[in-house]
């Protein structure tokens, strides 16, 4: 699981959040396909998947590599507030440094040393150690290692009030519920996480399916601007046949036009030579053609 995003002091880039957790990366690896994730998430998700869980190309453990080196970089020099912000601290330094802050966090809460099982802020441990049941300045003084082998610190007086598979059983109740109390937080954490996961891919579905909404409108109205330029070249090809049609009427009419013309012409022609080849009239006439 990545850092807290809301730990961070100024706004992260969006390139260094995990696709999975949307988170800021930890411990970071990337895919072929140069998408980053946590280590944690990514092998986690590769359990039930074989691709990548952003572009779903074919995705395996062994194609993982770390992340570039001026992400890495970018990533180092990030702000962050230490993760007991809420319980008072008010440390805010670089990312790469928040591991060694964490070992000396005055609000740390760590377990124990002498085994009674509390957790206690590392500033108050000092106080806690004071009132532990069995565990004071001089209990700690006499203390020695049970020599039955058991391996547990006896820091009691008496040897023989020390009995070893009780102690044991004591033990392992206490990791047992160390251990359960970690599984708890755990599960509620990767709950949150998943539920911030199920809610950012139900916003990129929403907005994948409104991007596609758009593609449809978009492609409806291509089609339609075909259909009407089928449309327009169907009847752009019917008036073309129509002209060409016309065309060769009107070259027939204008043969036919051109064949009497030339047929009037020898008609008259030949007229002109007739009334040439005639006689004049006799007697001084007038010349007058009487039409009969």
């Amino acid at each position: 699981m990545g850092f807290d995003i809301d730990r961070f002091v100024e706004v992260v880039n969006e390139g260094l959040l995990c696709c999975i957790c949307r988170d800021v990366l930890e411990d970071p690896l990337q895919s072929p396909c140069e998408h980053a994730f946590c280590s944690s998430c990514i092998h986690a998700w590769l359990v039930a998947e074989c691709t990548c869980p952003e572009d779903r190309q074919p995705l395996t453990s062994s194609q993982l590599r770390p992340l570039f080196r001026y992400m890495r970089n970018d990533l180092a020099r990030l702000r962050i507030r230490c993760r007991n912000h809420r319980l008072g601290c008010d440390h805010i330094g670089k990312l790469e440094f928040a591991p060694a802050h964490q070992e000396e966090c005055p609000l740390e809460e760590i377990f124990c040393p002498h085994g009674c099982g509390r957790r206690v802020a590392r500033g108050d441990m000092s106080e806690h150690m004071e009132e532990c049941e069995g565990v004071g300045a001089g209990a700690v003084a006499r203390s020695k290692e049970c020599t039955n082998g058991c391996g547990l610190v006896i820091v009691t007086d008496d040897d023989r009030e020390h009995n070893c598979i009780a102690e044991l059983r004591t033990n392992i109740e206490i990791l047992r519920s160390e251990m359960l109390c970690k599984l708890e937080d755990q599960r509620q954490e990767m709950e949150l996480r998943l539920d911030m996961q199920r809610g950012h891919m139900i916003q990129r579905e929403s907005a994948l399916k409104g991007h596609i909404d758009e593609l449809k409108q978009e492609l409806a109205r291509v089609s339609q601007k075909i259909k009407l330029l089928l449309d327009i070249e169907l009847q752009r090809r019917q008036d073309l046949e129509r002209m060409q049609t016309e065309r060769v009427e009107m070259m027939e009419v204008l043969n036919n036009l051109k064949r009497e013309q030339d047929q009037n012409k020898n008609r008259c022609q030949h007229c002109a030579a007739r009334r040439s080849a005639s006689p004049a009239p006799v007697g001084g006439g007038s010349g007058k053609v009487t039409t009969i």
